[in-house]
């Protein structure tokens, strides 16, 4: 009989309630440990900085009648000193860029605790790692992440229109998915293909910056700037494109490629972090170094023209996910990774 089955569980969270990939993948995280738990399951949610004190409060406020404690993000480590529990089993999810430097001397210190270390990605855990060697022979599962069930329909046609789509925020603190590049690029994308359009989906304080970059090189009237959209928006956003373009620098994993392959879009990856780990290109994209312009525009160019070599890449994209990437397969491999335990 696993831990999780013989002796109960705390899940602790950022909100469950917001749009996200950690949220998202929270939510299916906290599925599975009721499943797996029975009744013998308790959820303590740091919403935001505002409910701190609060958090603290209720960790404090019982003692807590289980032995593995899950914290699905690494910040949410530090509340550990607060939770009155009699030596319990500790599980961390790594999610990417927060936990790729070295850590302050508190958090190593709570982290020599942890059991059962998981991660999104290989990526995620090797670059946590290198900064953070003491760590590299800890116990450690790499558990990709899932979202969604397969698409029960035919795969949308690629569209008459060439269009790649970014979809993204669009913060100072989060400049790494490749934004810029990509408009910059794109006056080379309409030399080979004039009716090339370009649309960006996301908010954030680059959004203005982006948008007068477009006019200041001129192809204003080849990009289109949604601003955030709603889940049903984004899909259908991604049904009207050719491909998804997302040679972002930073991610840990990224929810948006799944999305994108679900549908039997292509998407193109950068060279540097998780992204190849989940598309495996060229199996279901391609992948590029996002800081050289011929490569970028190169890639971009194959992936908007319709033919046999979109048509492979829409299928290996779409069986990828349906093998890999669903909702259930995420939660099947997070069982199994808590049942070594």
């Amino acid at each position: 009989m696993s831990a999780i089955e013989s002796s109960g569980i705390l899940g602790v969270f950022t909100t469950l309630d917001a749009v996200g990939g950690i949220e998202e993948s929270g939510r299916l995280a906290w599925e599975t440990l009721k499943k797996g738990s029975g009744e013998r399951t308790f959820l303590l949610c740091y919403r935001n900085q505002a409910s701190k004190l609060q958090t603290v409060r209720e960790a404090l406020g019982r003692r807590w009648p289980v032995k593995t404690v899950m914290f699905w993000h690494l910040g949410l480590l530090k509340l550990l000193p607060f939770l009155r529990i009699s030596s319990p089993k500790l599980v961390l999810f790594l999610h990417g860029i927060e936990c790729w430097k070295r850590q302050d001397a508190f958090t190593r210190h709570l982290l020599h605790r942890v059991d059962l270390f998981l991660s999104n990605t290989s990526h995620t855990w090797e670059t946590f790692v290198h900064a953070n060697p003491e760590f590299r022979n800890a116990v450690h599962r790499t558990v990709h992440l899932g979202t969604g069930q397969p698409f029960n329909a035919t795969t949308p046609p690629p569209p008459c229109a060439p269009t790649a789509l970014m979809i993204g925020r669009m913060s100072r603190s989060e400049g790494y998915k490749g934004h810029a590049e990509v408009i910059r690029t794109w006056p080379a994308v309409l030399a080979h293909i004039p009716s090339a359009r370009l649309w960006i989906a996301g908010s954030g304080d680059l959004a203005g910056e982006l948008e007068q970059l477009a006019s200041a090189i001129g192809i204003s009237h080849a990009v289109t700037f949604f601003g955030a959209v709603s889940e049903e928006a984004k899909d259908q956003l991604l049904r009207s494109a050719s491909c998804l373009a997302l040679p972002s620098r930073g991610e840990g994993f990224g929810l948006v490629y799944l999305e994108a392959m679900r549908l039997g879009r292509p998407c193109l990856v950068s060279n540097m972090d998780a992204g190849r780990e989940v598309v495996q290109p060229p199996k279901a994209g391609l992948a590029v170094d996002p800081g050289n312009g011929s490569e970028l525009c190169s890639a971009l160019i194959r992936l908007l023209t319709p033919g046999t070599e979109w048509d492979h890449w829409s299928r290996q994209a779409r069986d990828r996910f349906e093998a890999n990437f669903t909702a259930a397969s995420f939660q099947s491999r997070l069982a199994c990774a808590l049942q070594s335990l």
